[in-house]
């Protein structure tokens, strides 16, 4: 669908525009629907790194320099904003953002969506009043909602107070082109993991308390340490950068498994490195709908996984991965251990975690939803 000066601007409202699935996300969207202009704003930054991966011409990137502090600090900043850029959609993410919907509202801006894509840092299983009296009282402010997953619509729902006709859950979806299956794990040039002979658990993701990667070290080095000989082939590749990467390479350090061990930091090439795996790990602590499993899924890797969040809607137990309670090295070690015990079994569930992801998990069919719900809400409201 061709787009004009005429088409419908849509303005994607985040904290920071950087490295992160749920910035990933968006790039997605931005890429894949057409018949729509696009901006992102970011109260913080616009990383010019990660702005590259938008491919969609004439996009416009604004960061509005936030301090530290409650978001309603740059709402002057924000309303001027919105009335240079003029959008017909404003979509807020997550908590931080939320509060942009009240300036929002008072520019007569109509569609006014708000998305929900995973747990807040500091209120990993919502209980937290104060976020519940946050998100209520910007509720009048908000048209629709989106929710990635079921669990985090039942939030909405019953804790938030959200009416089921305001809520569309909308799961992210996986470039299935793009993140394809290896058949036997390829090598990678700059990867000490090569050999054939290892066995290459891997994890994508930023280094933050959240994400928790320090837990999936300290499986790693039990499991190891349990069975040091049957398990000499074993190997880690820790991709992503953060709080928790010196850590994770200390207590790789201090255990004697360093060289076991690959911290690469940030990288783009996230498909190439998923094909150099033979295992996925994600070992979070919250989680909405998580990117890296669905690549990992399309890329046909058996999943580990915590059972947070949405992850249990994604990740069929016993089919295409395991399922372990989060914060729990030892139940992440068992789990390490049974993936790793045979290949073939290993390679049957990545490709039933493939064929899932086929089947239900396309981003055509997210790209759909959006554009359906985009399109409702920009439609005049019938006369009575």
């Amino acid at each position: 669908m061709a787009v004009s000066a005429a088409s419908p601007l849509v303005l994607h409202v985040v904290y920071r525009f950087d490295t992160g699935g749920l910035e990933n996300g968006v790039v997605n969207l931005i890429n894949r629907l057409d018949g729509y202009r696009h901006a992102v704003l970011a109260l913080t930054e616009c990383a010019e790194g990660f702005t590259q991966r938008v491919q969609r011409p004439g996009t416009r990137f604004v960061s509005l320099h936030k301090p530290a502090g409650q978001g309603m600090k740059v709402a002057p900043a924000f309303a001027r904003a919105l009335r240079e850029l003029r959008p017909d959609v404003v979509h807020t993410r997550n908590l931080a953002a939320l509060e942009m919907q009240l300036p929002t509202w008072w520019s007569g801006i109509g569609a006014r969506v708000h998305g929900e894509h995973g747990r807040d840092a500091d209120d990993l299983d919502g209980r937290s009043r104060k976020h519940r009296w946050m998100r209520r009282a910007f509720r009048p402010f908000v048209q629709h909602y989106v929710a990635l997953s079921g669990e985090l619509e039942g939030y909405l729902h019953e804790r938030v107070g959200v009416p089921h006709s305001r809520i569309t859950r909308i799961c992210n979806g996986v470039d299935t082109d793009r993140f394809q299956p290896a058949g036997e794990r390829l090598p990678l040039p700059e990867s000490p993991f090569n050999d054939p002979a290892c066995f290459v658990f891997g994890t994508v993701g930023r280094m933050a308390t959240v994400k928790a990667q320090t837990d999936l070290v300290e499986a790693f080095v039990q499991a190891v340490q349990a069975e040091p000989v049957q398990r000499a082939h074993w190997r880690l590749v820790l991709v992503g950068d953060g709080p928790l990467r010196a850590a994770c390479a200390q207590r790789l350090t201090a255990a004697g498994l360093a060289d076991r061990a690959w911290l690469p930091g940030d990288r783009r090439d996230i498909p190439a490195l998923m094909r150099g795996f033979d295992a996925f790990v994600l070992p979070s602590w919250a989680e909405g709908i998580s990117n890296t499993v669905l690549e990992a899924m399309a890329s046909g890797l058996p999943v580990v996984a915590t059972q947070v969040g949405g992850n249990a809607e994604l990740v069929d137990e016993g089919r295409t991965g395991k399922l372990v309670p989060a914060a729990q090295p030892n139940e992440l070690a068992r789990a390490l251990v049974e993936v790793a015990a045979d290949r073939s079994a290993a390679r049957a569930l990545g490709a039933a975690g493939r064929a899932r992801a086929l089947s239900q998990f396309s981003l055509d069919a997210m790209v759909s939803a959006y554009d359906s719900l985009y399109r409702g809400l920009l439609r005049p409201a019938p006369l009575h």
